[in-house]
């Protein structure tokens, strides 16, 4: 199976697209979470108080800083929504998205991981009809540069795991639950909580599925373009084949 990493850059009506246009000195990166996105901005030159005007509209500024450098600020921001936004196109296409997004000069830049070269073909296509792009680079992904190249987003690791299993699997995690050897029980760590043992057990095995799942496309990225097969695992052919 061919692995591809393709690079693109897209103009729409997007409120980081337009300042990073109306200021070409600016750089934005976008890492979107479940319910916002975190902004990291970036100037080469002192920002002008029109620029500090619009930052302060985008949301939330978590940290700001201004030497000889530039000026860099963070913000959390809910202004531009991910329902029915492009990355939800490259789902749609198989596509996997690799954040962050970055915003230059009127362009949002963004990476994807195919696993068919007419994936990306599709997803092109798809997003020609509405809005104008280009194709940077699209390059053929080694087995050795995978886990450089794919960077898990934690929203899609963590969607739907609830906060209750989230807070168990926390507690597992640094009681050292998963430790060999384990360092704690279910019991004990049941005990450290306000809901009985079953209850607890219950919300530590859903948050692992879910984990697991949602890892899962991740996983087969990272092991797609391997021959080895480390635990010579039978197939349900070969088991047949055997049976016969």
């Amino acid at each position: 199976m061919s692995l591809y990493e393709a690079s693109i850059r897209v103009k729409h009506e997007c409120p980081y697209r337009e300042i990073s246009e109306r200021h070409p000195d600016l750089t934005i990166r976008e890492w979107p979470l479940s319910d916002c996105q975190v902004l990291e901005i970036t100037a080469e030159a002192t920002p002008t108080d029109e620029l500090l005007d619009e930052i302060s509209q985008l949301g939330t500024v978590l940290h700001e800083s201004a030497d000889d450098d530039g000026y860099h600020v963070v913000t959390q921001s809910c202004l531009c929504s991910l329902e029915e936004s492009i990355i939800d196109r490259f789902e749609r296409h198989s596509c996997l998205y690799q954040s962050p997004t970055i915003y230059r000069q009127g362009w949002e830049h963004y990476t994807v991981v195919a696993f068919d070269g007419d994936d990306i073909r599709e997803l092109l296509g798809d997003l020609r009809s509405d809005r104008e792009i280009e194709l940077l680079s699209k390059t053929s992904i080694s087995e050795t540069q995978i886990p450089h190249s794919m960077l898990a987003p934690a929203n899609q690791l963590f969607e739907n795991i609830t906060a209750r299993q989230l807070a168990a699997l926390q507690l597992a995690l640094e009681s050292g639950y998963y430790e060999q050897p384990r360092k704690t029980s279910l019991r004990e760590l049941a005990d450290r909580t306000a809901v009985a043992r079953s209850t607890y057990e219950e919300h530590l095995r859903k948050a692992e599925n879910k984990l697991l799942t949602n890892a899962g496309q991740f996983l087969r990225l990272v092991t797609a373009t391997s021959t080895a097969d480390p635990l010579q695992i039978k197939r349900d052919r070969q088991i047949e084949q055997a049976a016969d």
